[in-house]
């Protein structure tokens, strides 16, 4: 199976569908976009994906450990451990606490020592920690942070504060990186520093990442597939070329007749 396969994916509030039969597949170590006007339902699909609202209808399996594992109803924090990341349209980052620590809160979950060693804050505890600090200067180090470490959250720069939730959804080590309008309120230069640093996680981090981004000049750039939203509907999927000549595509989401 592909890593990560959605079949007929529903979900509705009310009278109102925002997400409808949905299909999608995500394979190992690809960069996929996710495109669409807004109020096209991208964000909504992100928020079943990783569990945060719980399908109408539909399914969603990843391959965990060679098996296909549903991720209907699971919690938020188990789909984070089967290996989905994410970060979110808003910054959701723990302001008042420094850069480190919000690194080092996303590593916890894969690095538990047992409540025995925690208690009692044994030799095993202090190593796990020791790592687990160690990783996270690193990650911060591929991501210009390192000098920013002991700065409170809240007092970065906007460009860093995207950055660093990156950084804190790769602490996780996920299998699948889903980055929620990553470019949001970037400048030019930003967008542009922004486009090396997602090509560089993929290189350095081997992982697959869903892109959903207004910026198309981002995306036709960096993703090798492109799925497209309107009104809740995949109504385009390909190429980068492919969609960009594609006349829904164009009459949907770049004011085509």
């Amino acid at each position: 199976m592909s890593l990560l396969e959605v079949k007929q994916l529903t979900k509705n509030f009310g009278g109102l569908s925002a997400v409808s039969m949905v299909n999608m597949q995500l394979e190992d170590n690809e960069l996929v976009g996710l495109i669409g006007p807004n109020g096209a339902g991208k964000t909504t699909l992100f928020n079943l994906l990783t569990g945060v609202y719980e399908p109408s209808e539909g399914s969603i399996d990843l391959e965990v450990e060679g098996k296909k594992t549903s991720l209907i109803k699971q919690k938020t924090y188990n789909i984070t451990a089967m290996g989905l990341g994410r970060t979110f349209q808003n910054i959701r980052l723990f302001k008042d606490l420094t850069v480190l620590e919000n690194v080092l809160i996303g590593m916890h979950e894969k690095n538990k020592v047992g409540t025995v060693a925690s208690i009692f804050r044994t030799p095993a505890y202090y190593a796990s920690e020791e790592k687990m600090r160690h990783e996270a200067l690193k990650l911060l180090a591929l991501f210009n942070l390192e000098s920013k470490v002991k700065e409170l959250a809240k007092n970065l720069p906007y460009g860093e504060q995207r950055r660093l939730e990156i950084v804190r959804a790769l602490a996780t080590k996920p299998k699948i990186l889903f980055l929620d309008e990553p470019a949001a309120g970037m400048n030019p230069q930003e967008t542009a520093n922004l486009t090396s640093l997602i090509r560089q996680i993929q290189k350095e981090f081997k992982i697959t990442i869903l892109l959903i981004e207004h910026d198309m000049s981002l995306v036709m750039d960096v993703c090798e597939r492109i799925y497209v939203l309107e009104y809740g509907r995949m109504i385009a999927h390909g190429t980068p070329m492919e969609i960009k000549n594609n006349e829904a595509v164009i009459k949907a989401y770049l004011g085509g007749e």
